[in-house]
């Protein structure tokens, strides 16, 4: 697939997730991003809205600049702003979000093509919770596997920038070395999830599942709290057959 057809789906991506009704994010929260394949990916430019993206509001840079960025000791805002619009492969795109580097990790160490973080209301009513991520940690019901994967990778609040992503790259290796793979849901408490999906469709099925998830996460709450799968039904799930097809298919999407 070429850069352009890649930009043009990712804007495709991004009105989805940005759609009003489904409360995912509004105004100028949350951001998407896709790799090309050629050592760079798009991602959308700061103070842009997915909901009404356009092809010109996306920054394509490159992934091994943005990388290099994160070693480097005593950078402000400005100069972090500074560098990021050094990383552009066209001086005339848009300085890039300043979760430039969140992306790039998924895109690298998580394993992802294509990255959608939101700051979806129902995640946020458990993550900004004194819960935090702890109620996700478990399995509620098997589409939560099928879609969001086994386990999903948790980092604390840390304000957005260079320290999340050094977090982040931290998680996402730490779930690398125990797990064999990278997540598909990462989550970062009082801030919203992060989809890695290897489409663009995949992506989208991701965040609508989470957000089922919580919905029915806080829904349980009125019973008594949730009843979590067993660990080795969990388990079973996740490897049946049918489930693994049935994920393949979703991924296609």
């Amino acid at each position: 697939m070429s850069a352009d057809k890649i930009r043009d789906e990712l804007v495709t991506l991004s009105h989805e997730i940005g759609r009003e009704e489904r409360r995912l994010a509004i105004l100028g929260e949350g951001n998407t991003s896709a790799d090309v394949g050629d050592g760079t990916f798009w991602v959308k430019a700061s103070g842009s809205q997915l909901g009404t993206l356009k092809p010109e509001q996306l920054s394509r840079v490159r992934t091994a600049d943005v990388l290099a960025m994160m070693d480097k000791q005593g950078l402000d805002n400005a100069a972090v702003n500074t560098e990021l619009e050094a990383c552009c492969v066209d001086p005339a795109h848009k300085r890039p979000s300043v979760e430039t580097f969140l992306h790039a990790l998924c895109l690298t160490e998580g394993g992802a093509r294509w990255v959608g973080h939101t700051h979806t209301d129902s995640m946020l009513n458990i993550l900004c919770s004194r819960q935090g991520a702890t109620p996700f940690l478990q399995n509620i019901y098997p589409d939560v596997i099928v879609v969001c994967g086994r386990r999903v990778a948790v980092v604390p609040y840390i304000d957005p920038g260079l320290e999340l992503a050094r977090a982040v790259r931290e998680e996402l290796q730490r779930f690398k070395s125990t797990h064999g793979h990278g997540p598909k849901l990462l989550l970062m408490v009082n801030h919203g999830p992060v989809a890695l999906g290897q489409t663009a469709g995949e992506v989208l099925n991701i965040l609508l599942m989470a957000d089922k998830w919580a919905r029915i996460l806080v829904g349980t709450m009125a019973f008594g709290g949730p009843q979590y799968l067993p660990e080795d039904v969990a388990d079973f799930i996740d490897r049946r057959p049918d489930e693994d097809y049935r994920r393949r298919q979703l991924t296609q999407s």
